[in-house]
């Protein structure tokens, strides 16, 4: 009998001693993520969540996670070096968080020295190309959006003088617009410049008011913290702009034509789904008006509906076949 009760005695304690130990394994694990439910998410801006574009797309990004997934989300702002990353990312992975999203393609770099330090942590950032296991990549199409923008640029002006105010060169909405202004409009000149940066307000409202004075009548603002500041430059001066990554008809529907709208805050919940549900691959993916995250905004009724039908039809066409109007 006594023999019987130290074997049950022992038991207990092996027992308590695995429970024990479970416990401390688990406190001790990074956070994670299980299926319908993420619990941490980071963000990092290069300048402002304040900048109504594209900085403003990410933060509500973030919001719609929390929202929709019940997960704690932190960010920062302003975080725009290699120095100021790996610290940030320190911090979050102190947190606990999992999903990092760094909001532009300066964050590819950063990412990649990274990615090997925090192997629990899945990196996104945009527009780059993404080349570790925990690390992806979502680039924006923006060759097909810029076209028709432009076409609706080509339509409209009054002067055949549009103006284009981008921030670097490779941007491919840009060479979309020229093609589709030119498309609509064979008499059409196509002025772009470049602000090599995306939010120098005073370089960009400097060349906004040049080209003005050269008598272009449609502008497409395409960066981020020059955008708003831009059109509003056209709303004095009684001339049209087409609007960029956010659809800014509010800003005045007789002077904004219709926008190039990418819904990137969309993106972010698709993104969060797909990594809750262990479908989040490394690498780069690009994504179009057939993902759903790219479109034509709301059009001023200053555009003809039967201009308007055309634009749709050739979206359309677009989505089903990849061919723009002029292919």
């Amino acid at each position: 009998m006594k023999q019987k009760k130290e074997c049950c005695m022992l038991m207990w304690r092996y027992t308590y001693l695995i429970f024990a130990l479970l416990v401390i394994l688990s406190s001790c694990a990074p956070a994670q993520l299980s299926s319908g439910h993420v619990q941490k998410v980071g963000l990092l801006v290069s300048d402002t969540i304040d900048d109504q574009v594209w900085g403003t797309k990410g933060y509500k990004g973030l919001l719609r996670i929390q929202a929709k997934f019940g997960a704690d989300v932190f960010y920062r702002e302003g975080v725009n070096s290699k120095a100021a990353t790996a610290h940030a990312v320190k911090q979050f992975h102190e947190k606990g968080v999992t999903l990092i999203f760094g909001h532009g393609s300066e964050y590819g770099q950063y990412f990649h020295d990274l990615a090997d330090k925090y192997p629990d942590i899945h990196f996104v950032f945009f527009n780059g190309e993404a080349k570790k296991k925990n690390v992806t990549s979502f680039n924006f199409q923006g060759h097909a959006m810029g076209f028709f923008g432009g076409m609706v640029a080509g339509h409209m002006t009054k002067t055949n003088n549009i103006g284009v105010i981008a921030a670097f060169e490779w941007q491919p909405e840009v060479d979309g617009f020229f093609e589709g202004a030119l498309y609509e409009n064979e008499n059409a000149h196509v002025d772009v410049e470049y602000v090599q940066n995306w939010d120098d307000i005073n370089t960009a409202l400097a060349i906004a008011e040049r080209m003005i004075a050269d008598g272009v009548d449609v502008i497409y603002p395409a960066g981020d913290k020059f955008s708003v500041p831009i059109i509003e430059k056209m709303k004095e001066y009684g001339l049209y702009a087409i609007g960029y990554v956010t659809d800014q008809s509010d800003l005045g529907e007789r002077t904004v034509l219709t926008s190039t709208v990418q819904h990137v805050d969309e993106l972010y919940e698709l993104v969060a789904q797909k990594f809750i549900d262990g479908e989040l691959t490394s690498g780069t993916t690009y994504v179009d008006f057939q993902d759903g995250v790219i479109e034509l905004g709301t059009f001023s009724p200053l555009v003809e509906e039967s201009f308007q039908q055309k634009i749709k039809k050739a979206i359309t066409r677009y989505k089903a076949t990849g061919k723009l109007p002029n292919e």
